[in-house]
């Protein structure tokens, strides 16, 4: 049986206090962010943690519901070329947010995932529900408050959040 869920990021400022949530349903559930990150690391960092979540479950197909266009199209569509260019863009630039596509490259290796896009902020049910709880997260760390977790996935040993940095490269400078 097919388990779906829902993934999405928040932050509020991009970069900004920043969150991430997966959701299956009201009981399955996990949430997370950082004082500071872009929305992009948030819609990463809540697949990768949906991905260890349910790797107990590995040889279960998983469903992933997304609104970010950048997340399904850089683990579908990019990231072998990103690979074969030393995770470099087609113009020679380093691709952003590498630490967290790596490992979610290794994260998806020989799991039966599929990605599909749902409109954000149109009544779906599980983006609502992934995307208020992200949303819950980062107002938590903009008020410097620890965000609400969840209960995580049903029947399935809770696996920590996995690590990743969101540093920012300082921006070069300006003449103005």
């Amino acid at each position: 049986m097919t388990l779906t869920a829902a993934a999405d990021g928040s932050a509020l400022g991009n970069p900004g206090p920043a969150g991430w949530a997966w959701v299956v349903d009201d009981r399955q559930w996990r949430a997370g962010g950082w004082p500071r990150a872009t929305n992009n690391q948030g819609e990463l960092m809540a697949v990768l943690d949906l991905l260890h979540a349910t790797a107990p479950r590995a040889d279960e197909p998983l469903r992933i519901l997304c609104d970010s266009q950048y997340v399904i199209n850089s683990v579908t569509q990019w990231m072998p070329g990103w690979k074969r260019r030393g995770w470099r863009k087609a113009d020679g630039k380093p691709v952003l947010n590498r630490e967290l596509l790596e490992q979610l490259d290794t994260a998806l290796a020989g799991r039966p995932v599929t990605f599909e896009w749902v409109k954000g902020h149109a009544g779906h049910p599980l983006n609502e529900a992934a995307d208020l709880r992200a949303r819950a997260a980062a107002t938590a760390f903009r008020a410097g408050l620890e965000p609400e977790h969840g209960p995580g996935l049903a029947d399935t040993p809770s696996a920590p959040s996995p690590v990743v940095s969101v540093e920012q490269p300082a921006a070069p400078p300006t003449l103005f």
